[in-house]
Parts: C-alpha cells; structure tokens; sequence
C-alpha cells in the first residue's frame, strides 16, 4: 500500500529516506502493513460512520449544495516522541505566558508601546482592540482561558508557530472523539504503545474556569453559545457537559444590579464565570453591535465591576492578529527576558515599503494572508495560483498593503492518510491547546489536521482537510494497552 508513497522534498513524520519507519513509529507501522487492504477500507467506513451518528459537523461555507459536513478523520495518528514533547511545551507555555502579558500590558500601561518594540498604530487601529476594556483588572491579570496554537513542521522537521488563536479556539471536542473513535474501531494499533491519556484534562478545563472566578470559592459557570445553528455548536455541547457546566445562550442570562444571573425554573441563579463562544461584537448591544440578539445587555458593565469573569477574555483578539504575530518573539524578550523556543515562520510586513516592494515581486513563490481572514479563506498560495489569480490578488494588495502579510511557502511535513487501496503522503499541521489558570497547561497532543486533497496545503476542514489522532508517548512506555 506504500509502492506510489513519495517522500522527496518534504520532511515526512512517519517515514524517513528508504521508507524506513522513524525508530517510535515502528510499531505502528508493522501493524499497518499487516491489516489487508479490504479490512481498512471496512474500518474506515466505521469511523466515518460514528462520527456522522455523533453529529460532528462542521460548516463549509463556500458549498451552495448544503453547509453541514462530518468531520473525516484518517487512522493513522501523528505520533510524538517524549523528549520532543517536552522541548514543545517549554516553548509553548513561554508564548502563552508572552501574549498574555502583551494583553494585559496594552489594555493597562502599554510600556511595549512606549519602549516602541511595537508600532503603537498596529496596536491603537486593530480592529480587535476595544477601548471598552481598557483598565480593567482581571482574576490572576489572565486575559486568555484557553488558546490554540497552531504549529508546522518545515523541511527540516523543525516546529514553527504558524498561528495564535486566542479568542475563541475550537476543535477541543475533536481531539477527544479523535482518541474515543482511534480506540474503539483501531484498538491494536495501542497495544505497542503508551499513550498519554486524555481523560484528565476535563479536570484542568473545569478548574482554570473556576481558578479565574471573580469572588467565589465555588463559582457558577456556563457556557454561552450563539446556538445550535452555529458551526461550532457540538464542540459547545461537548465541552459544557464534559465539564458539568450549564450551556445556555444570550437569552437565558439577565443583568440584575451590575450581577449576571441564569434564568432558571427556581428563580434567577447568579453567574461568576461565563466561558463564551460567541465573538466580542455580539456580546453586549449597549457597548458593541446594538443590532446583536446573541448577547447580554449589560454585561460589560458587570465585568467592568469585577462580578463576572469572561473568558476568553474581550479584546484578545489584538494579541492574535496576524501581523502582530511578527512581534511575539520580541514579546517573549521583552516580558520574559528569555529566547523564544519555538520559532515564528518568517513573516513581511506589507506597511513597510521594502517588504511590500519584494513581495510584489515574489508572489508567485509566497503565502499572502489578509490579516483579517482566517478558516484559509482570501489567502493567496502564490506557487499553486494562476497569473490571472496572482493579478487579482495583487489589486487587492494595493488597495491596503498594511492589511496583509506575506511568508514563504513552508514545506509543511506529511503523513501518511489512508486511500482505499494506498495510502498517500499529506500535509499536516497541530492545534495544540493550552489553558491558563493557576497555572499554565498543555493539553497533552492536540488536534492535527491533515490536507486530504493530496498536494493541497490548506488543512481547515472548511477548505476540505480532516483530523487525525495525537499521540504523546508517555517518558518510561510499558506495552499496555490504552
């Protein structure tokens, strides 16, 4: 099932020069080579079977025929040595404790903006910054509950933050359902290996919510959806009752003398924290969009007076733009006086005429993003793009040049997925979640997602990628099976 798997050029992660398996990839790669074709195959429609049956959906926008997709998943998992994990969370924890620093900094003294490490107007005239925020002081001074960074390997098996995600990440509920369906209809493929488990971290959601309660020793947390008509909606349900907390939407909460309370069939109930999935514009129409029915009237009054935690927190999202993404390793220095671990992918800037001069002339070998995109849509893939494409992108460009950024088209590493009679070789990359509470916490893997189109960068399941499993292999492996 390997004789067309092609490895030149790309830094593959399961399989080195010669199709040799890695040394930790071994066994699960003599397990694979010994299942028949057939036998996958009837595998793999299980899989999908049960995601469907779960109804874990996702939106693709750009489809007229009809919206509502199941997420596909591939069998074979992205497998992590220990010793590699450990250099990974070091890095990550250090850009977590970085960017939530830089929040806290620019909605209270903004010394990074005195100090001039970053362009106060980058800052100032982000369109993620509210003014609204600015001076309150937050439980533990944690603007970010959970984040999801998302991270590449280059050519060289090296890992680079491609992207922070700090307002609203999703995909927790996918790892999960990812580990629950890879041992359910794949339960040998664990039998050589030990794998860090999952079932604990629910334990660590629930207590970084209550550790940023305002007041109380036993906070009353929820949820709060936009509802079950948003992409998202299974992985709000997911997580509200994996962690015993109530899931309700705008409606059900009421402002009450500068407190949050819950509509219940008892009477009103008081909310300390509210874990919101619903972006920032929507949650309150006396402070943000007066046409919003998804929020609370009042709410940021209530935060404003220290009653009610939300997290994440508002305004995050001037920390993940993506072209203050190019200053995170200065943060890092700046906050922390330290080297950043885990490196960026080299980024230009388009508001410098220098860099927006060469990338003009370079597209068709760059990565453009609009820095207000995301899901992988209006993004320009220079080498995979017509002239007639790369033209029109470039109109765009010049219309706002300071509303773009550029990189190099990375060599992401692959994988391989599964194809009926073969497997091919994938692009992948890795959410990796982390929470802040009383302490910073890697999730210990993450959800990697897989470019199913063969030769296709674009791994958002929205753009046609799926998931993979993740596995950290835990320090001292004994043969258990998981």
């Amino acid at each position: 099932m390997f004789h067309s798997y092609k490895l030149e050029g790309f830094f593959d992660e399961m399989l080195e020069k010669g199709q040799q398996p890695r040394g930790h990839c071994k066994p699960f790669h003599e397990k694979l080579t010994d299942i028949a074709p057939e036998e996958l195959q009837t595998r793999y429609e299980l899989a999908q079977s049960d995601f469907l049956r779960q109804g874990i959906t996702f939106t693709v926008y750009s489809d007229n025929e009809g919206t509502e997709r199941t997420m596909p998943f591939d069998f074979v998992p992205k497998i992590i040595p220990p010793e590699e994990w450990q250099v990974l969370e070091r890095g990550l924890i250090q850009r977590f404790d970085a960017l939530n620093a830089f929040l806290d900094d620019v909605y209270h003294e903004q010394n990074i903006l005195k100090d001039g490490i970053i362009p106060r107007d980058l800052v100032v005239n982000c369109q993620h910054f509210y003014e609204q925020v600015a001076g309150i002081d937050l439980p533990r001074r944690q603007h970010i509950f959970m984040a999801g960074i998302d991270l590449i390997r280059d050519d060289n098996g090296e890992y680079r933050v491609l992207e922070d995600n700090l307002r609203n990440p999703s995909g927790l509920s996918y790892v999960f359902q990812n580990r629950y369906v890879m041992r359910k209809v794949y339960p040998e493929f664990f039998n050589e290996y030990s794998v860090q488990s999952l079932e604990q971290q629910f334990s660590y959601l629930h207590s970084a919510m209550a550790s940023l309660a305002p007041h109380s020793k036993n906070p009353n947390i929820v949820l709060l959806t936009p509802g079950v008509h948003n992409s998202a909606y299974y992985d709000h349900s997911f997580i509200a009752q994996r962690t015993g907390i109530e899931l309700v939407e705008g409606k059900d909460l009421v402002v009450r003398e500068r407190q949050v309370f819950m509509k219940t069939a008892r009477g009103l109930k008081k909310v300390d924290v509210i874990y919101r999935r619903i972006d920032d514009e929507f949650l309150d129409p006396l402070e943000f969009r007066e046409d919003s029915l998804l929020g609370v009237p009042g709410l940021i009054d209530v935060y404003r007076a220290g009653n009610v935690s939300i997290l994440n927190g508002i305004g995050n999202g001037v920390a993940d733009d993506k072209a203050i993404y190019h200053f995170v390793p200065d943060m890092i220095r700046y906050y922390l006086n330290e080297e950043p671990l885990v490196k960026n992918v080299d980024t230009y800037l388009l508001r410098y005429q220098d860099q927006l001069d060469y990338v003009l002339d370079h597209l068709s070998e760059l990565v453009v993003k609009h820095t207000n995109a995301s899901g992988g849509y209006n993004m320009l893939i220079g080498p995979h793009a017509s002239k007639e494409e790369i033209e029109a992108y470039k109109e765009q460009i010049l219309k706002n040049p300071a509303e773009f950024i550029a990189q190099p088209t990375i060599k992401l590493s692959r994988l391989p997925a599964f194809k009926e009679d073969r497997f091919a070789a994938c692009h992948v990359d890795l959410r990796v979640f982390i929470f802040g509470g009383e302490k910073t916490h890697v999730f210990p893997g993450g959800l990697t997602r897989v470019a199913l189109k063969e030769g296709s960068l674009v791994v958002n399941s929205s753009q046609g990628g799926g998931a993979k499993d993740t596995w950290v292999l835990e320090e001292n492996p004994v043969k258990v099976q998981r």
